[in-house]
Parts: C-alpha cells; sequence; structure tokens
C-alpha cells in the first residue's frame, strides 16, 4: 500500500496549500480555520475511503477547477456537516470525526469516563415500559463501591423517567442518580431505591472472566470479553495459558457486550483458540480502488512478541447479542472457515467494515499532525472477507442457537444457569435451547457515545 500511497500523497500537496499553524516569531499558535480542517477532511476521504466510488462529491472530475471544489467545501457550516455529508448511506453506519483525537487515543486503548455500570436501555412493545437493566459492573468503581449488580433495574435518572429520546442528555453528566424499578411480566413498578453514581476516568481491563465449568463430564473454559483491545493482549494471552494448563475439552467466548476493536487482536485470538492453522489465510482486507488489498493470516505471536497460547481446538461456542460487532464479528466470520463455530445468543450488529484514524499531517498520520487543531476522522477504509469468500452481513450473523437475555432472570454471569450460557452448555452437551420473546427491543447502551463503539480499527496501519 505505501507505493500506492506516494502517488496520492504527492497529489494532495500539489493541490492544497497548508497553513502554517504557528509563528516563528513568538511560537504562539494559530488556531486553524476551518476551511483548513475541512481540506484535510476532503483530501483524506479522497484518498482512503471505503465508498468513495459511491460518493461524487469525492471525485475529482465533479469539479470544473480548485475554486469549484473550495466553493463547495465554503457551503459547509462546519467539519462535522462536511464529513458526514460526505459519508455513503447506509452501507455506512460506523465513520465518525471528533474534534479533539487525544480523547479517541485514550479511548481505543481502553480509557475513558465511566461510572463502572455497564447498562442497556429496553422498550417492550407490548407494554410501552421503558427502562434501563445492569449488564455488568466494573471492578474498583463507584458502582462498584455503592453495590450496584447485575439485574437490577431502573427507569429514572435524577428523578426523571427514561425515554427514547432525553437518555442520552439523561446519562452524560459526570454524576447522576438512578432510581430502582422492578420488572415483572411486562410490567414495570418503580421503587424508592436510588443510587449515585460518578464518573471517573478508567482503564478497562476487557478480560472481565476467565474460569472453568465442570460439566456432564467435561471441563469447560468460559472466557468473558468485553473489547478487542490491544494493550490487553497479554492478558487475553494469559487466559489462554490458564485454559491450556487446564486441559478444557470445550470452549465458550462469551462476546455478548463486545462492540469489537483491534483487528489484529481478533486475528490473535482466532490463533489462541486455534493453532493448527498458522500461515493460513484470516482475513482479507478490500479497499478502495487507490490501494491493493491486503491479507491477514493466522499467527503465533501477539503484538508484544509473546508465544500464542493456542488451544488446537476444532469447535468453539460463541455467544452474541445485538450488541457484538465489528471484530467479534470478525472472529466469528474467520474461524468459520476452518472449525466449527456454534452462535448462541441473538443476531450480531452486522459490521464487516474497519476504520482508521487519519490525522491533519502530510501523510495522515499522529506524527507532524497540524497543530492548530485536534480534529481527527475514523472513516471506514476497508471491508474483511474470510477465506470463503464470506462478507458483506450488514443484517448481522445468525445464531445457530437462537436465545434472548432474560430481564426478569439475568442470572450471574460465568454461572452454568446464566440462560446464555445455559444454552451454550446444554448444546455442547447435546441438547437444545428455546428462544425467548421477541418482543423486547434494546435501543441503547452504556457505551454508545464513547467513540469506539461499536467500530473496528487498525492499530498497525502503514500510512
Amino acid at each position: 500500500m505505501k507505493n500506492k500511497f506516494a502517488l496520492f500523497l504527492l497529489i494532495g500537496l500539489t493541490t492544497f496549500s497548508f497553513l502554517s499553524c504557528f509563528d516563528d516569531r513568538d511560537d504562539e499558535i494559530i488556531p486553524s480555520s476551518t476551511k483548513e480542517i475541512q481540506n484535510f477532511i476532503w483530501r483524506g476521504l479522497n484518498i482512503y475511503y471505503l465508498y468513495k466510488p459511491n460518493v461524487p462529491a469525492l471525485q475529482r472530475q465533479t469539479y470544473a477547477n480548485e475554486t469549484e471544489l473550495d466553493n463547495f467545501l465554503k457551503s459547509f457550516e462546519s467539519p462535522e456537516t462536511l464529513f458526514y455529508d460526505l459519508i455513503y448511506e447506509p452501507e455506512d453506519r460506523f465513520s465518525f470525526i471528533v474534534s479533539d483525537y487525544e480523547v479517541l487515543e485514550d479511548a481505543l486503548q481502553g480509557t475513558s469516563y465511566t461510572n463502572g455500570m455497564e447498562y442497556g436501555l429496553i422498550r417492550n412493545e407490548d407494554s410501552g415500559a421503558i427502562f434501563g437493566y445492569v449488564r455488568y459492573v466494573l471492578p474498583n468503581t463507584t458502582a462498584a463501591e455503592k453495590g450496584i449488580k447485575r439485574g437490577m433495574i431502573f427507569n429514572r435518572v435524577d428523578g426523571i423517567e427514561i425515554t427514547a429520546n432525553n437518555y442520552r442528555e439523561l446519562f452524560s453528566p459526570y454524576t447522576y442518580t438512578i432510581g430502582l424499578a422492578n420488572y415483572e411480566n411486562g410490567n414495570l413498578t418503580p421503587l424508592d431505591e436510588e443510587y449515585t453514581l460518578t464518573k471517573y476516568e478508567y482503564t478497562e481491563n476487557p478480560v472481565y472472566i476467565r474460569k472453568t465449568i465442570d460439566h456432564a463430564n467435561k471441563k469447560i473454559g468460559y472466557l468473558m470479553y468485553n473489547g478487542f483491545t490491544s494493550n490487553y493482549d497479554n492478558e487475553l494471552n494469559d487466559a489462554f495459558a490458564y485454559f491450556k494448563a487446564e486441559n478444557i475439552d470445550d470452549l465458550v467466548i462469551d462476546l455478548r457486550y463486545n462492540g469489537g476493536g483491534s483487528v489484529e487482536t481478533s486475528n490473535d485470538l482466532a490463533s489462541m483458540v486455534t493453532g493448527q492453522f498458522n500461515g493460513e489465510l484470516f482475513t482479507t482486507q478490500v479497499y478502495n480502488d487507490n490501494f491493493e488489498n491486503e491479507e491477514r493470516y493466522f499467527n503465533n505471536r501477539i503484538s508484544t512478541g509473546g508465544t500464542i497460547n493456542s488451544l488446537n481446538l476444532n469447535k468453539v461456542y460463541v455467544i452474541t447479542t445485538g450488541s457484538t460487532a465489528s471484530a467479534s464479528e470478525l472472529l466469528i466470520a474467520s474461524l468459520r472457515p476452518y472449525i466449527d463455530v456454534i452462535q448462541v445468543g441473538t443476531t450480531t450488529t452486522g459490521k464487516y467494515q474497519g476504520s482508521v484514524t487519519l490525522y491533519d499531517s502530510p501523510n495522515f498520520s499522529r506524527t507532524n499532525a497540524n497543530i492548530g487543531h485536534k480534529y481527527a476522522m475514523q472513516p471506514l477504509i476497508l471491508k474483511t472477507v474470510n477465506a470463503n469468500g464470506f462478507t458483506d452481513y450488514f443484517n448481522g450473523l445468525t445464531p445457530n442457537i437462537e436465545i434472548g437475555e432474560d430481564y426478569e432472570n439475568l442470572g450471574i454471569l460465568g454461572e452454568p444457569t446464566e440462560p446464555l450460557l445455559q444454552a451454550a452448555l446444554n448444546q455442547a452437551e447435546g441438547r437444545f435451547a428455546y428462544p425467548l420473546s421477541d418482543h423486547i427491543i434494546e435501543f441503547g447502551e452504556s457505551n454508545e457515545n464513547t467513540p469506539t463503539h461499536q467500530k473496528m480499527y487498525i492499530d498497525d496501519f502503514d500510512y
């Protein structure tokens, strides 16, 4: 990709003049103009954007001359309005732009502000009830200190009932108070019990649970993994060292709340599950016509250089929900040509595209980024295709065993009686699970406003 990029970089440099971001006389930083930021947006998308061929405004031939292009860019009141006008819908639901790339960088490494209560938001179509439920609680957080538990139901924030229209605003303050409720037979009853929670900067270890379960004369490994965060690849590899030492018979990977993350980490996790396919094709990354496609292979080393602890399995059970996305789906799709992947739960999000962070610099990397602003883009630049040519699963990956979470009985994560894990264990034993009511719709979750929500990104990208 690098050789082709040199040509496009040259075109970009000759097409646009770059303004100096500081005055050499006194080192005073001069904020970038909106036009300068918009130039960066158009250049980056013109070169990298996966759906560039589908967006006429990104075609050079659309404009008779530079003045016409400049007038087009100036017609937008902000960088954000320009960026989203250039996005190709409905195929692209995931590209985004940020005004502070440092916040994005922290999020990509698992750091954000949280009170530790990870929740989902629910609407019952039959009763009309809207409420939140606690999915899990992060250790050493306000929620953990206050005794918040999985399965708690709440329908108020700071005394205001949650609706589909106000929930983003209600949960945005650093401190807020939730009011609990009881949910039974589709009916919601408010309770007097309340908890006040405060957000602090926090770095989450995505390896939430790793344990073994003795079931039906088998030793089952269970991994609840909540994000493909490359900073924690060692911890993930350590979990597989534990499974290997325990000589497990089967493995259940719980990705029900895993919205994705690093492609490289997904690649490594697939190699941990298997090991017998080293050097075989994991996925092909398909770019726009500006670049050649790239292939990724099963390997035997994680990003830090450590040897991968492989289990050499021929079957794996994966728990999914509608919150399972991107790098999680990549894992499932890329393993299927090689081993049996038994998917238990509900249909996944449907994100098969990957992105990369583009900065306003000569080659769009962080090095020499324009210091006059902190805008960065995270556009989709590729789609993934598995070894069998499977891709474009816009509507998600459908489970083999369909069963939804029971909000009246969520169970304890990692315990054999938790309904989704129980369904996976029953399947491993040769028994069957049955679907629950489909009249429950999840319309929000605690991390949906974070920059990395349902994102799959390339963290080893060669700019």
